[in-house]
């Protein structure tokens, strides 16, 4: 039976640590992600875990030790935000290439500069090229439930490779939510030991990592990376089923939520879900045929399933907490056009919103402007501006 409890984002993602007990987390404070360690300390020096916890000095050297870690043939963790994230930057494409599946807490928050601890994506979409899964979470109980999922994705071995679980600094970090957590024995049961076939201390077998590739290696890892993340999408669907089985809770690459008949929809991750199924309740009371797709899955990018989704809508906003800077549109939003366009599906007016940087909040009404304005390309065929600014002093 599930035990109801009561957990801010930080706790709930350490307490699914300490459930899974890995062999090392190696971490370096930086707000807001800065609990999740501090939490795990806590558990480790209670004795609740065997965990090797290693205090570095810095975040490039908490992926390197876990690298380290995880290169070695242990399991390994760390949690981040913003410029320690940036400060691991090389770290994430020698973890990734090297085929190590470190799971990772990202506590979304703005990257400087200008300085600023509020919640902004640009952390985590600024390395969404790197090679990691990147699994988005819109309150504590999914980001709990993503962490018990992250390492049997990561671990499985058609991947092999590494995730972060995000979710919106402060927003859900630091509130307090009910949560059900599953209990311990069932958590080690479903995300199981680690035992990886290679690994450095295996005498039996001894290798070496990080080797130099030249042009003679380095194109067929990288397709073998490209690989193993395609391979990833069947293994996540995997995963959540046997998780909905041991849970209840269902998950996939997206969550619709009351699109059935909709004919306009916001696309939106995380946190803003929640406000956005707010605000779209609300304008359902007034007949008004609108819904949400929340991505959870963003890379591997599930280009199929939501082309198909969003095939259906007549216009479609795609709202990004984050900016390209690239004079077209958000990375979200260029994402899912990108998809769109490959699957052919024409028949949707797409337009962008960059909203809530730096932390800046994101009303109800600010959602019920973007609805309003996709009832109204509905209605009369024009798009306007495609690329939009929501909630900015111009």
């Amino acid at each position: 039976m599930a035990i109801r409890e009561r957990m801010s984002g930080n706790e709930a993602v350490a307490f699914a640590m300490k459930q899974i007990n890995p062999d090392v987390v190696a971490a370096f404070p930086i707000t807001p992600s800065t609990e999740i360690p501090q939490y795990f300390s806590t558990y480790v020096s209670n004795g609740e875990v065997d965990t090797e916890f290693i205090a570095v000095e810095s975040e490039h050297s908490a992926m390197s030790a876990c690298i380290g870690a995880q290169a070695a043939g242990g399991r390994a963790m760390t949690a981040t935000s913003a410029n320690g994230l940036a400060l691991m930057w090389e770290c994430l494409y020698i973890a990734a290439c090297s085929r190590l599946p470190i799971v990772m807490a990202v506590v979304n928050r703005t990257m400087s500069g200008p300085l600023n601890i509020h919640n902004d994506h640009s952390d985590s979409m600024g390395a969404r090229d790197s090679g990691w899964i990147q699994l988005y979470s819109e309150n504590n109980q999914e980001a709990y439930d993503n962490m018990l999922m992250a390492h049997r994705i990561a671990e499985h071995p058609s991947v092999m490779l590494p995730v972060m679980v995000c979710q919106d600094g402060f927003i859900t970090s630091h509130a307090v939510e009910n949560i059900e957590l599953v209990e311990d024995d069932k958590v080690k049961a479903f995300v199981g030991e680690y035992n990886p076939v290679h690994y450095l201390l295996n005498r039996d077998n001894p290798i070496s990592m990080g080797p130099l590739d030249h042009f003679t290696h380095t194109f067929e890892h990288k397709r073998q990376q490209a690989q193993a993340m395609m391979n990833a999408k069947n293994v996540i669907l995997e995963v959540a089923r046997e998780f909905e089985k041991l849970t209840g809770r269902k998950y996939g690459f997206f969550e619709e939520y009351r699109t059935e008949d909709a004919e306009t929809v916001i696309v939106v991750l995380n946190s803003t879900a929640g406000t956005v199924k707010y605000v779209v309740d609300q304008m359902r009371k007034e007949g008004k045929k609108v819904g949400l797709i929340k991505p959870r899955v963003y890379r591997p990018f599930p280009v199929d399933e939501i082309a198909s989704a969003l095939s259906r809508f007549k216009a479609i906003a795609v709202m990004d907490k984050a900016d390209s800077f690239n004079a077209a549109g958000g990375p979200l939003f260029t994402d899912v056009t990108s998809a769109m366009y490959a699957k052919s599906v024409f028949g949707p007016k797409v337009i962008n919103y960059i909203y809530g940087l730096g932390g800046r909040d994101v009303r109800t009404d600010d959602i019920e402007l973007v609805f309003n304005n996709l009832l109204k390309i509905v209605e009369t065929g024009e798009v306007g501006s495609v690329y939009n600014y929501l909630g900015v002093r111009e």
